[in-house]
């Protein structure tokens, strides 16, 4: 397990030079407007959108796990609690299909609770829908 931390960037190739060194790591997913760290110690999965007119730096938060019991308990968690806002099951987002819950603490801020299953080609596509980029950031992490 391990916290997730997304952020919006201008300039993804500066942010990238400095978080490789910030963190003593290579980036481990490099795609179109795209990239991912995963740093050991702290564990932590630093992900980077180049969205250069974002209004806000944190994209959103996370929680990425590896069991698919632990993206259940935390969705009948949050279900109980009247906090899941959405339940994505094999969805396509960030280049990876996963199972995850969302949740959005008051001042809006947006947390989920994932499970990545493997990895994908496309941004975004919901599990009905053809391979293919959807609607890029705003589409599954927005």
């Amino acid at each position: 397990m391990r916290i997730q931390l997304a952020l919006n960037v201008k300039d993804l190739e500066s942010a990238i030079d400095f978080y490789s060194k910030l963190f003593g790591v290579e980036v481990a997913k490099r795609k179109p407007g795209y990239a991912n760290f995963a740093v050991s110690d702290p564990p932590l999965k630093l992900v980077l959108f180049e969205v250069p007119d974002a209004s806000e730096r944190i994209n959103h938060l996370g929680v990425e796990v590896d069991e698919p019991e632990q993206v259940s308990a935390a969705t009948e968690r949050l279900r109980a609690a009247g906090l899941a806002d959405r339940v994505e099951d094999a969805s396509t987002c960030c280049y990876a299909t996963q199972d995850k819950v969302w949740a959005q603490e008051p001042e809006g801020l947006r947390w989920e609770w994932y499970r990545v299953l493997e990895d994908s080609e496309t941004f975004f596509a919901r599990p009905e829908e053809s391979a293919g980029d959807a609607g890029g950031v705003g589409g599954c992490c927005a």
